[in-house]
């Protein structure tokens, strides 16, 4: 059973950045799609970015293309979010998720993914 353990988030002022982290357990990190989502208060789950199993390709929702940056570090079996120009739209919860199968077709779903860190609290004021 693969357990997702994410670590910071935060408060920010509108423009700033903040970065956080998931931490996989197993031994087969390097064969997993990561992903994050995002779910703001009243609203749904919300795709933000994707990175292959061996980081060699990313996808970005829409709304935070150009600003967020996800990448990973198998050997430690970690993936991280970059978040930069931080806007009051991107106040959320996010979840770390992981999928045994890699397919790009379906990686912004989160039907996709099989394990699902517990949340990080992200606030960003005006």
């Amino acid at each position: 059973q693969v357990q997702l353990v994410e670590s910071g988030g935060g408060l920010v002022e509108a423009g700033g950045s903040l970065r956080f982290s998931c931490a996989a357990s197993g031994r087969t990190f390097d064969t997993y799609l990561m992903g994050w989502f995002r779910q703001a208060p009243g609203k749904e789950h919300e795709f933000v970015a994707a990175i292959s199993p061996s980081g060699a390709y990313t996808y970005y929702g829409d709304s935070v293309k150009g600003r967020f940056t996800i990448s990973r570090v198998n050997a430690e079996n970690t993936v991280s979010l970059q978040m930069n120009s931080l806007k009051p739209e991107d106040t959320a919860d996010y979840y770390c998720a992981a999928s045994a199968q890699y397919d790009i077709t379906t990686a912004r779903r989160r039907s996709s993914y099989d394990y699902w860190g517990q949340g990080t609290q992200v606030t960003v004021s005006s």
